[in-house]
């Protein structure tokens, strides 16, 4: 049936899909929440998937240890923000499209979050043993912005190093306002610290440019 062609979401491999990244984010906040609750260092994998509902063998095929289990989220944001710049209109611009692309990913960004909650991920996501995953996350995150904003513009970023040093002012000032955030007593939204950090780079961009492409950074 012709209805039955056009269902591309019906489509057994994108129900697998999804069913798989349902695993994969349960997981991942099984992980996180049970760090916040018992500290990291006493997380082990059997928790975390009893916590999941699933086996420690399926742990196993989504994560290679409890520390990319919680910085997973952050991983997975690369991806969308890149997804998110590439879906805005082609006549918004730049700096406007990638501060709503930025902020995509992030749910609840607009309402402040529960003290206790925030206070348990400052402690888990400062751990020195997060670090390298953490540090794994903001390259994806910088290397797909880069690549959006190449794309957006029209240029290469393997010529062009615009795109890049745009990608990495705006993944530096979305970490600032995470950082902002997780800090602010009493706790305060997401978004207005990321708008307000990603404004100061109107400096480095100008504010007025629209995707178009003849546009050089060089000239």
């Amino acid at each position: 049936m012709a209805g039955d062609q056009d269902c591309g979401g019906c489509r057994p491999d994108g129900l697998r899909e999804r069913k798989k990244q349902a695993t994969r984010d349960a997981l991942s906040r099984a992980a996180m929440r049970l760090a916040i609750e018992h500290g990291l260092d006493n997380v082990v994998v059997e928790d975390i998937a009893a916590q999941a509902g699933v086996s420690p063998r399926t742990f196993s095929n989504y994560f290679a240890s409890k520390h990319e289990a919680i910085c997973a989220p952050a991983m997975d944001r690369g991806r969308r923000i890149g997804e998110a710049l590439r879906a805005r209109p082609a006549g918004e611009p730049l700096m406007d499209a990638i501060a709503q692309a930025v902020l995509e990913p992030y749910e609840g960004r607009d309402q402040p979050p529960d003290r206790d909650w925030v206070e348990g991920v400052r402690l888990v996501i400062r751990s020195p043993a997060l670090q390298g995953e953490y540090l794994r996350a903001h390259y994806r995150t910088q290397q797909a912005l880069t690549q959006a904003i190449a794309e957006r513009i029209g240029v290469d970023p393997a010529d062009d190093m615009f795109p890049a040093v745009l990608a990495g002012a705006v993944t530096a000032a979305a970490h600032v306002a995470m950082d902002r955030w997780l800090r602010t007593d009493p706790p305060t939204a997401l978004a207005p610290l990321v708008r307000q950090a990603l404004a100061q780079l109107g400096r480095l961009a100008d504010p007025g440019m629209r995707a178009r492409p003849d546009y050089h950074a060089d000239g």
